[in-house]
């Protein structure tokens, strides 16, 4: 055997054990019973083995012969379910290769004290688990060995006496209404709605005596067309990155209470909401005039309020789908609304704008149809909601993906079809006319094709998963994404949670910076494997890495503010489920700490 071979799994041959380690298993079974506890345990990273020379060759002894007369440790105590639930496998998956029973529980395992267990057969492999650490290798001839584990990471152990979390800041009843209540999304949807409010007030206490009664209905199409927009423009690619790209500008001797504000940039989809339902409220008072102007006889254009209710039905739908709760509930409905009634109602737009430039045209003394069509404002705001509408689609096209997958629970897609900036997410797709799914790219090093991460988080996820596609549909152009509006802080802490890695390292990969990193997830390296796990550590050679399998939930607050204040950061950033990353944005947030996380809208 090599001198520079440890075997990092035995194998079980005729109902012996076969293993250039055996010595060593001994010693390692015959240790204390705080060694069998894995990473709490100092012992478990450094051991010392007394070995004989010639005990580094093949060795073939009965499994009878490995089991320790030791009292402080009954393997028939650790049962199969005890066994699963701490993270390490089961007897179902003993593979079978040419005769040969092989488990693929790691060297490191056995040397925890999972040897007995593994004797009785009662770990398996439910799915391969490599040891995180990697060791020295034995000298052949050397009566002692040494191994050391000198991984490039090391899953982490929450610190025992983390930095103390300090008292909210002001009261409760205040902190609810200004964390929950009045964030950066819901104070942008005020200022749109107040913004469209106060003048349509005016426009109805100046019109109040006119007859016909109200204001003129082209001002209010206008209005209406001018909100739809803006909301489409907040919700554009290019408009997007451009945004970006200026609030990023920040420089660094900004004071951070004004950088801390241009950071909550992402929340934008208040503009967007806020100026739809403005867009409703408008198109409300036009249906209500029209159909005013239609029952006292001024107005015999019975196409013109057919046109109008079908258009106020479809905008009252596309908001009521739109409303968070709804939206969580059936995210598939409301795609589906949002995308087709958003079409239909701009073809009913231009017709219903077509049908009354062609009756106002008719009037004794009216321009042509088509002065009058031209001269609208309506009619110019239209065609630039038309034109960003089909910009998009223009550049659908299907792409070749390259899957690799990591786990059960997470895959990762590779794409050459296009030089990706930094800090950019695209949108993939199966079938382009149901569902659209966002993420975070994560840059080559080559420069010239990128990579996503999937996690096992819906019914889209999983078949991805289990059935990985070679070919994607893909449409617009990469949009920017939250993380990039880290670079406006010296210093950050980032949070993440499962796949919410693949965003981080996508921004930690293609612009670098100082950080620490807090990752909380199953198995890490066994659901990602050694290439993600190797990324993290390049990005953060000191990142907590917590196995949540092994360990538990972490206080991911308390260990959130331990981080920040060890390094000294300026703000905090989350990617993680929405339930967490409230929890954390709230719980930095309401002590006087930036701290940013997607939002539902963002």
């Amino acid at each position: 055997m090599s001198e520079h071979h440890r075997p990092d799994r035995l194998e079980l041959v005729n109902g012996s054990v076969n293993s250039s380690g055996a010595a060593s298993l001994v010693t390692a079974m015959e240790s204390p019973v705080k060694d069998m506890h894995g990473p709490n345990s100092p012992d478990s990273y450094h051991t010392t083995h007394q070995l004989h020379p010639g005990d580094e060759e093949n060795v073939r002894t009965n499994p009878s012969d490995l089991i320790v007369n030791d009292t402080s440790f009954c393997p028939e105590n650790l049962t199969t379910a005890k066994a699963s639930s701490l993270g390490y496998p089961t007897e179902d998956t003993l593979q079978e290769q040419d005769g040969t029973l092989t488990s693929h529980t790691s060297f490191d395992d056995l040397e925890k004290g999972m040897a007995p267990i593994l004797v009785q057969k009662q770990i398996g492999a439910k799915e391969p688990e490599k040891s995180d650490m990697e060791t020295t290798r034995r000298a052949r001839g050397d009566h002692t060995a040494k191994s050391s584990y000198m991984s490039a990471w090391k899953i982490s152990v929450p610190p025992e006496n983390p930095a103390q979390l300090p008292m909210k800041r002001a009261g409760r009843i205040w902190r609810g209404i200004r964390h929950n209540f009045f964030t950066v999304y819901q104070r942008l949807f005020a200022i749109c709605i107040a913004a469209n409010m106060i003048p349509l007030i005016v426009l109805l206490a100046k019109n109040r005596h006119s007859k016909p009664w109200g204001p003129n209905r082209d001002d209010i199409a206008t209005a209406v067309a001018a909100n739809v927009l803006a909301a489409f423009l907040i919700r554009q690619e290019h408009v997007l990155n451009t945004l970006y790209e200026v609030m990023c500008a920040t420089p660094w001797w900004f004071p951070l209470r004004v950088r801390r504000m241009v950071a909550k940039f992402y929340h934008f989809g208040g503009v967007h909401s806020g100026c739809a339902t403005a867009a409703t409220v408008w198109f409300i008072l036009f249906t209500a005039l029209i159909t005013k102007d239609y029952a006292s006889g001024h107005y015999d254009q019975p196409g013109v309020v057919a046109i109008t209710y079908l258009l106020l039905g479809l905008f009252v739908s596309i908001c009521f789908f739109a409303i968070p709760r709804f939206r969580f509930v059936s995210h598939n409905a409301f795609e589906a609304v949002h995308r087709f009634a958003g079409w239909i109602a701009v073809v009913l737009f231009w017709a219903l704008i077509l049908l009354v430039s062609k009756a106002a045209s008719e009037a004794p003394g009216a321009d042509s149809l088509g002065i009058t069509v031209v001269t609208s404002p309506a009619f110019w705001l239209l065609a630039a909601i038309t034109f960003f509408t089909i910009l998009p689609w223009l550049r659908l096209r299907k792409v070749e993906a390259f899957p690799e997958v990591l786990s059960n629970h997470a895959i990762r897609i590779h794409f050459k079809y296009i030089k990706i900036g930094p800090i950019l997410g695209v949108r993939i797709s199966d079938n382009p006319l149901q569902e659209w799914h966002a993420f975070a790219s994560i840059p080559a090093a080559d420069g010239q094709s990128f990579s996503l991460i999937i996690s096992d988080a819906g019914d889209w996820t999983k078949k991805q998963i289990a059935n990985p596609s070679n070919a994607y549909w893909v449409r617009g152009i990469p949009i920017t994404g939250i993380l990039r509006m880290a670079i406006v802080f010296r210093r950050i802490v980032l949070v993440a949670t499962g796949s919410g890695i693949g965003p981080c390292l996508s921004m930690l990969v293609s612009h670098p910076m100082p950080c620490r990193l807090l990752w909380s997830t199953p198995n890490p390296e066994q659901t990602y494997g050694e290439n993600i796990m190797e990324a993290v550590c390049k990005a953060d050679p000191d990142a907590m890495i917590i196995n949540t399998r092994a360990s538990g939930r972490p206080d991911i607050v308390a260990l959130t503010y331990h981080l920040y204040v060890q390094s000294n950061a300026e703000a905090v950033f989350c990617i993680s489920n929405n339930n967490l990353t409230r929890k954390v944005v709230y719980g930095m947030e309401s002590r006087g700490i930036p701290a940013y996380g997607p939002i539902w809208d963002s």
